[in-house]
C-alpha cells in the first residue's frame, strides 16, 4: 500500500545512523517524542502514528492521527502506562484492539513474542474487536493455528526464563530437527525440562512454519568470525539452545546476542551430521581438552546480523554503515521488531482485511 513517512523520530544517535543509511530522504528527528512541540507535529500532517510508548503527546494534538499502532514488549499489557493508554484512546473517541503475537504465526521460524495494540479514529468497531480481550493470532486465523502458537511462545518464554537462571541439572544433548518423538533414551539440556523438548520437536516438525536454511546467507567470506570461541563452548555449552539449518524455530535475539550466552537467542549448528546425543552424552566427565574437541566437531556459530535481519523480514537492501560494529548490529537487531508482523497489522488497522 502507498505510503509516505513525513518523519522519523529516535533519540539513539546509532539508530538514527542506520535509519540515515537505509532512508536518506527520509526527514529524521533526533529528538524525544515529548521534546516536539505542538506546531511541530500539526505542521507534519500526517495520519498514522507508529510508535512505542511514551505514547502521551498525540493527546495534545489540535488534529489527532486517524490511526495509531503502538508496539511494546511483553508485560506491558499488565502494566499502569497501559491502563492509562486505554483510557485516553477512549476519551479521544479511538476504537482499539491489542494482540500478543510472534513471527511463528505468519510461519517464520523465530519466536518473538510482542505486545501490539491498533486503534483507529472511527465510530465503527473493529468487525473482529473483542472488547477486553488480548488477541493471541491474527483475526483471519483459525483456532488450530491459536493452539500451535500458543505452543510456540511457551517454549520461547520457558526456554528464555530457564536459560537465565542456574538450577540442578543433568546435562545432555538437544533435539535432531528430523526426529518425530522425544527419544526414550534421551538425555536433556542443563536446565530444559521434558516437556520443553517435546514442544521443540512439535515445533521442528510444524510443516507450516518455513526452515531457518531459507534465512541463512550463503555466501558471507567472514563467516568464520561468528563461530564461538573454545571458551564459550566449554563454559555455556549445556545453556545453548542448538539449531540447524533444518529446524522450524529459533529464540528470541536479545541485544545481548553475540556478547552473552544465556537466554539471547539460538545458534546454529552448521555440521548438520553430527547428532548431539554422542556429543554430548557424559561430556561433562570427560577432560576439558577432550570436551572441548567433542564440542568443536558441532560448529556452532551464531546467526550473523543479516540472518537475523533476515528472520525480522527487512529487506535484501537493507544495510549497516560500515563502521557500525558487529556488537552494535546486534544490540539494534535485539531491539527490533518483525516487519511482517506489523505490515499484517497495518493492512488489518486500514481495513485491507476487512473492517
Amino acid at each position: 500500500m502507498p505510503a509516505e513517512v513525513v518523519a522519523a523520530v529516535d533519540v539513539n544517535t546509532l539508530a538514527n545512523e542506520v535509519y540515515k543509511h537505509n532512508f536518506p530522504s527520509t526527514p529524521l528527528w533526533a529528538k524525544t517524542i515529548e521534546g516536539i512541540t505542538l506546531k511541530e507535529f500539526d505542521r507534519l500532517s500526517f495520519d498514522m502514528i507508529l510508535m512505542s510508548p511514551p505514547c502521551q503527546p498525540f493527546t495534545r494534538l489540535q488534529k489527532l492521527p486517524k490511526y495509531i499502532l503502538l508496539e511494546n514488549v511483553k508485560g506491558f499489557e499488565s502494566s499502569s502506562a497501559r491502563n492509562e493508554l486505554l483510557q485516553i484512546l477512549e476519551t479521544c473517541g479511538f476504537k482499539y484492539q491489542e494482540f500478543l503475537l510472534s513471527p511463528t504465526c505468519l510461519g517464520i521460524p523465530n519466536s518473538r513474542l510482542r505486545y501490539f495494540l491498533i486503534a483507529k479514529l472511527h465510530a465503527k468497531p473493529f468487525s473482529f474487536q473483542a472488547p477486553g480481550q488480548i488477541l493471541t493470532r491474527f483475526p483471519d486465523q483459525d483456532l488450530k493455528d491459536l493452539i500451535k502458537d500458543k505452543v510456540a511462545d511457551k517454549l520461547d518464554e520457558a526456554s528464555s526464563s530457564l536459560l537465565s537462571k542456574e538450577k540442578n541439572f543433568s546435562p545432555s544433548f538437544g533435539p535432531d530437527c528430523s526426529s518425530k518423538n522425544l527419544p526414550k533414551e534421551a538425555f536433556l539440556f542443563k536446565l530444559e525440562t521434558a516437556e520443553e523438548m517435546e514442544r521443540k520437536h512439535s515445533q521442528d516438525n510444524d510443516s507450516s512454519i518455513q526452515m531457518l536454511k531459507d534465512f541463512l546467507e550463503e555466501d558471507n567470506e567472514e563467516i568464520s568470525q561468528y563461530f564461538l570461541p573454545p571458551k564459550t563452548l566449554l563454559r555455556y555449552a549445556f545453556l545453548l539452545d542448538i539449531v540447524k539449518p533444518t529446524c522450524r524455530r529459533s529464540t528470541c535475539f536479545t541485544k545481548g546476542y553475540g556478547h552473552y550466552v544465556e537466554g539471547t537467542g539460538s545458534v546454529l549448528q552448521t555440521a548438520v551430521d553430527i547428532q548431539l546425543d554422542s556429543v554430548f552424552k557424559c561430556i561433562e566427565k570427560k577432560p576439558e581438552e577432550e570436551k572441548l574437541m567433542k564440542l568443536s566437531t558441532l560448529k556452532l556459530r551464531y546467526f550473523t546480523p543479516r540472518e537475523i535481519a533476515n528472520l525480522h523480514g527487512f529487506p535484501p537492501e537493507f544495510g549497516f554503515p560500515h563502521k557500525v560494529t558487529i556488537k552494535q548490529r546486534y544490540r539494534l537487531l535485539g531491539n527490533s521488531l518483525n516487519v511482517h508482523v506489523v505490515a499484517k497489522l497495518i493492512s488489518f488497522l486500514l481495513g485491507s482485511f476487512g473492517t
